[in-house]
Parts: structure tokens; C-alpha cells; sequence
């Protein structure tokens, strides 16, 4: 029966020895995401400015970038078990703080340093585990594990931590269900690191890895010597901002309208169960038109078309539930419009594909607050509507971007093109 059950985990492309590890990714990413549709709009009714909250989650966001890359770091330093069990007490005592001390007080000056410590912990526990994942995997299977990787932490995060909140903020309260998300990190931590049996690092693939300083150095070569991964990296930041700038105000523009916080709720995890449908139809979309044509039309001015929409839709449908759970069906579907991305990054460059990458990865961690950030900046003078309008601009303008983002095999192409028109003319 074991034997049966490896085979077909293996079949499907999740590692075996770390099967138990994906499912407390899944658990512990929906404790860590239980909060991300409904926070905002409660410290706003408690007494906080929107701006502030936008200030809260976007000093939030850059504790995740630095966590994001510190990831690998702690991995090599330590081995992923202590680095993942860092990050589940980061984010226990982080929790413990903003609850306890700046929640319940009500003081903002105090929810700032505990917040942002909270978001030191879940990329420490999570990337780590796909660090270990790298380690782990042979080459031929890695794009499908990482791809399992993506689909329980969206799922979590996204997804379970929104249904989830719609029945716990109902029976529980707020603050309970805030604390609820620290039993649910502590089960997840359980599976990943007390059942989950690892298997052995792969030495080889952990010497390759052993200086994450020197790949940061080649990372900032990387930039100098191919200019057009600044684009790629501008885009990916560009590609989540709104995911993470609209939890700060979207759910109180949607009351506005008369969709209810718990409506919201579920509007949000529908919203990414269509981008996890989506990722794998954009993959095979991109191989068929092209990569860099599926971010521009899918991702770029799909999302751009359709981020207005969901904005208008409660107004122009009356509060219309369906109808705006459907527009941001489609708004989650193009986000995935930019998976794409992760196979030009790498193919820009002949050698250097990990820097590629590890400037790829961080767009992925600035977005988390760029997104607050503007939100934080501009609600006051733009207000909902304007801010919606500035996010479909940045998508807009990313599609301009990936108009100067050719391969190299699109440039041979372009190349062989003019030499033919030459001869043709001659």
C-alpha cells in the first residue's frame, strides 16, 4: 500500500519523501492568509485610516521581500527543518504581538514593529520548503514539484484562508480568528516538519547553492550586462501589486456597493481558484502563441481590461454578487497570463539562468509592498476609483515593457527577416 501510494506520487510529480511537507504548506499558508481579505477594512472600522493600513501592509510587504530572500540563506546556513522552524517562531511571536498587544490596544504605533515582524515568518517557513524542494528533486521532475509547490500555497493563502474566514469570523469574532491562524501554522508545521520524513539533501545541488552572496553578485552583473531582465523583474512586480494593494481597500469600496465583508470573502478565494486553473492553461497557451505575446495580451491588457471591470461591475450591476465573482474569475485567470515569465527570464540569458531568476523572484517579494504602498500614497488624493484606474496604468504600461522584451530567438528571427527583404529588394 505504501509502495502503491509513492508510485503514484511520484506519478503525478510530488516527491514522496516530502508529500506530508506540501500538505502543511497547505495548512499553514491557510493560517498565514485567514486575515489578507478582511483585516483592512476591520482596522479601518476600528478607528484606523485607510492610509494607515496601506502603511501597515506595505511595511509588511518589504519584511517579505527581505524574508523571500533570505530564504536560501538560512537553507544552506542551517539545513531547511531550522530554517522553516525560524520562520513558524517569527511568525508565532510576530502574531502574539500584533494580537495581543497592538489589536487589542488599538495602537498603531505598536501594530507597525509587530506586523512587520510577523512578515518575516511565512516566506522563511514557505520558501524554504521550496528551496528544499530544488535540493531534492531530480532536474527533469523540478518544474512539476515546484508547480505542486505553487498550487498548495496559492491554494492555502488564497483560496482555503478565505473560505475558511467567511465561517470563522462568524462564530469565533475577529480577534479569535486571528489567533485561530496560530493553531493552524503550528498543524501545518507539524506535517512539514515532525511527519514529513525530508529523504537526504542532494550535496551536489547544495554545493551549487553554497554562496547565495555570489549569486546576488551575478544577479547585479546580470543587470548591467542584459538590460532587458530590469523589464522582466519591473513586470513581475507589476504582475501581483494589485493582488496585494486591493485587500487594503477593495473590501470597503465592495461594502460600499452592498457586497458584504463575507461576500467579499468568497469573492476573493473564487478569484484564485480561477488563477490556479489559469496557470496551467497560460503554460500551454505561451508555448503555442508565444510567451512574451500571452503576457502582453493575456496578462498585461487582459488584467489591465478587467481590473477596471471589477471595479465598475458593482456599481453598474446594482451589487450584482455573481456577476463581479465572475469579472474577477477572469481578473485571476489573466494574473496568470504572466506565468509565462518565469521561462523568459532564464532564456534571456546563455549561463547566468539562477541570477535570471533571482532577479525574477525579486520582483515577486517587492510587489508584496509595492502594492500597500500605493494604495498608502494615493487613496487620500485619488480615492477607489483613481487608484483602480492607476493600477490597470501599471499593467498597461508592463504591456509596453514586454514590447522591448525580445529573445534571443525572436532577434534571430527579426534579423534572418531583413537579411531576406534585402536580398528580395536587391
Amino acid at each position: 500500500m505504501h509502495l502503491k501510494r509513492t508510485n503514484m506520487l511520484n506519478k503525478i510529480g510530488i516527491p514522496s519523501s516530502l508529500a506530508w511537507g506540501y500538505l502543511g504548506i497547505l495548512i499553514f499558508m491557510m493560517g498565514d492568509g485567514l486575515e489578507q481579505g478582511w483585516l483592512s477594512p476591520y482596522l479601518v472600522e476600528q478607528g484606523l485610516t485607510v492610509q494607515q493600513s496601506g502603511i501597515l501592509f506595505t511595511v509588511y510587504g518589504v519584511t517579505i521581500a527581505l524574508s523571500s530572500f533570505l530564504s536560501g540563506l538560512f537553507v544552506d546556513a542551517m539545513g531547511p527543518k531550522k530554517a522553516m522552524l525560524t520562520g513558524l517562531i517569527l511568525y508565532i511571536l510576530g502574531s502574539a504581538g500584533f494580537i495581543g498587544l497592538g489589536i487589542t490596544q488599538l495602537s498603531f504605533a505598536t501594530m507597525l514593529p509587530t506586523y512587520a515582524f510577523k512578515g518575516l515568518g511565512y516566506p522563511l517557513f514557505a520558501y524554504s520548503f521550496l528551496v528544499w524542494i530544488a535540493y531534492q528533486t531530480p532536474q527533469k521532475k523540478l518544474g512539476t514539484a515546484v508547480g505542486w509547490f505553487w498550487f498548495v500555497f496559492t491554494g492555502g493563502m488564497n483560496v482555503l484562508g478565505a473560505f475558511y474566514s467567511t465561517w470563522a469570523l462568524k462564530h469565533l469574532g475577529h480577534i479569535n480568528t486571528l489567533w485561530s491562524a496560530i493553531v493552524w501554522v503550528v498543524l501545518g508545521a507539524l506535517f512539514a516538519l515532525v511527519i514529513n520524513p525530508g529523504g537526504k539533501l542532494d550535496k551536489t545541488k547544495a554545493e551549487q547553492h553554497d554562496n547565495k552572496l555570489k549569486e546576488l553578485a551575478k544577479g547585479l552583473k546580470i543587470v548591467k550586462k542584459e538590460p532587458k531582465i530590469v523589464l522582466v523583474g519591473m513586470v513581475r512586480i507589476i504582475n501581483t501589486a494589485a493582488q496585494f494593494g486591493f485587500p487594503v481597500y477593495m473590501p470597503l469600496y465592495m461594502e460600499s456597493q452592498g457586497i458584504s465583508i463575507g461576500s467579499w470573502l468568497h469573492l476573493w478565494a473564487m478569484i484564485f481558484i480561477g488563477n490556479i486553473a489559469f496557470n496551467l492553461l497560460f503554460g500551454i497557451v505561451g508555448d503555442k502563441l508565444g510567451w512574451r505575446n500571452t503576457v502582453m495580451w493575456f496578462g498585461c491588457v487582459g488584467s489591465a481590461f478587467f481590473t477596471v471591470l471589477l471595479f465598475y461591475a458593482p456599481q453598474l450591476a446594482a451589487g450584482n454578487v455573481w456577476l463581479t465573482q465572475t469579472i474577477g474569475i477572469l481578473w485571476g485567470g489573466c494574473l496568470a497570463g504572466f506565468v509565462p515569465l518565469s521561462a523568459i527570464a532564464p532564456s534571456l540569458v546563455k549561463e547566468e539562468k539562477g541570477a535570471a531568476m533571482s532577479i525574477l523572484n525579486l520582483g515577486a517579494g517587492l510587489s508584496a509592498f509595492v502594492g500597500p504602498a500605493i494604495v498608502a500614497l494615493f487613496i487620500g488624493s485619488l480615492g477607489y476609483a483613481g487608484i483602480t484606474w492607476l493600477f490597470a496604468g501599471l499593467f498597461v504600461a508592463a504591456g509596453v515593457m514586454m514590447i522591448f522584451v525580445k529573445l534571443p530567438d525572436e532577434k534571430k528571427t527579426s534579423t534572418d527577416a531583413s537579411l531576406q527583404s534585402e536580398i528580395v529588394s536587391a
